[in-house]
């Protein structure tokens, strides 16, 4: 059930699943064992680090389903199809490349659980488990950031024309229409 959790975690393109509390408690440490092993394997320097790396992602597929081992097998035959790459497979391949990259600098904590409240039915408690520094998150960061400088700018600007005397505001348009045709130039 964690393998299919963590599946399902590491593939979902909102990074983040809903399921109950209990299982999101369970799931946060052995998702960010998988997590911290892929960080691992990006930080590695020396001259065995592409052992130690394949060492790494080794162990990190224990974390999810092995994959298709009859592929082999039917790959010789003409006409048919190659099986498709299951969920853990995919899910390795992400988490070595794109997740072992974005936390490669954080110590841990990769994962946040977030209380739903209860479900109707079985009146259980529900959880949002999703990884921290998503892109989702990063981008909501900077735009408040954006927002945050834009209204900074707006008010020194209102505070700067409130100081002045009627002279000046009429000599600054003049000065600022020289200046764009200079820099157009």
């Amino acid at each position: 059930m964690l393998r299919n959790l963590a599946t399902s975690l590491i593939n979902s393109r909102e990074d983040r699943i809903v399921t109950t509390l209990p299982k999101a408690k369970e799931l946060r440490p052995f998702v960010e064992r998988a997590i911290t092993l892929s960080r691992q394997a990006r930080n590695l320097n020396g001259d065995d680090s592409q052992a130690r790396a394949l060492h790494l992602r080794r162990q990190a597929a224990g974390f999810f389903h092995a994959g298709n081992f009859e592929q082999t097998a039917l790959a010789g035959k003409r006409g048919q199809l190659k099986l498709a790459r299951t969920a853990g497979v995919s899910a390795l391949k992400r988490l070595f490349d794109e997740l072992g990259e974005r936390y490669k600098d954080r110590p841990g904590g990769y994962t946040r659980i977030l209380r739903l409240g209860r479900r109707e039915g079985d009146n259980a408690e529900l959880a949002i488990l999703e990884l921290v520094d998503n892109p989702r998150e990063v981008l909501a960061r900077e735009n408040a950031r954006k927002r945050a400088k834009a209204a900074g700018g707006k008010k020194k600007a209102s505070s700067k024309r409130g100081g002045r005397k009627a002279s000046q505001e009429e000599a600054s348009p003049d000065t600022e229409g020289e200046a764009e045709s200079a820099s157009s130039e």
